[in-house]
């Protein structure tokens, strides 16, 4: 695998949400918010898929010590519950990142409950950042190694890769890099063939 440059900001992931509606008067949601070890289409490029897997040893060293749940990442609204406190719990397994929230008792709250109920809502995201990674050029996939922070999990309406622009205009930029890296290399090529073809025109002389 070859090594890239360290995809800089938060990344966003998408993956379900259910309620669970068996604990009378608590509004408490479940869900997956990491899947270990499956490659994840982010976005496609000139007829190519660019791809991503997080390893199950990503979440190893990751800082998850203060994570708030939230309604589509939106720092506006109320947090719905907090590890801080118990009200969000993380537990990390085989298969990747099994979130459980209590929501607090606010309105903002029973909105969202009201519409996860309902399937309205039923997808989760989780926002974090990369530590360590590397790219695979054969597959055109990023494996993360090593998870930095987790910053929130959400429940998301519209599950939309935010960081998929980002990783496109990389890619590009890379591409550009490397095609500027070709041209540079065949033009000392030809400075080169050209004091060769004075040498000799030298000597012949």
């Amino acid at each position: 695998m070859t090594q890239m440059p360290k995809r800089e900001g938060k990344e966003l992931r998408f993956a379900d949400l259910t309620p669970i509606v068996s604990e009378e008067n608590q509004m408490i949601v479940e869900g997956r918010a990491v899947v270990f070890n499956q490659p994840t289409v982010l976005f496609k490029l000139g007829g190519n898929e660019y791809k991503e897997v997080i390893e199950a040893t990503a979440l190893d060293e990751a800082d998850m010590r203060d994570v708030v749940f939230r309604y589509n990442h939106n720092d506006n609204l109320f947090v719905m519950a907090r590890t801080r406190g118990g009200s969000l719990q993380l537990t990390k397994d085989a298969d990747g990142l099994l979130v459980r929230a209590k929501l607090f008792d606010i309105q903002q709250a029973r909105d969202l409950y009201t519409l996860i109920k309902a399937g309205a809502v039923d997808k989760m995201s989780f926002a974090f950042t990369i530590r360590e990674e590397s790219f695979d050029k054969e597959t055109l996939t990023w494996h993360v190694r090593k998870i930095d922070r987790v910053f929130d999990v959400a429940a998301v309406d519209q599950p939309a890769y935010d960081s998929t622009s980002i990783s496109a205009r990389k890619v590009i930029d890379l591409e550009r890099e490397r095609m500027e890296a070709l041209e540079r290399a065949a033009d000392l090529e030809r400075q080169r063939e050209r004091r060769r073809t004075l040498l000799l025109k030298t000597l012949t002389y």
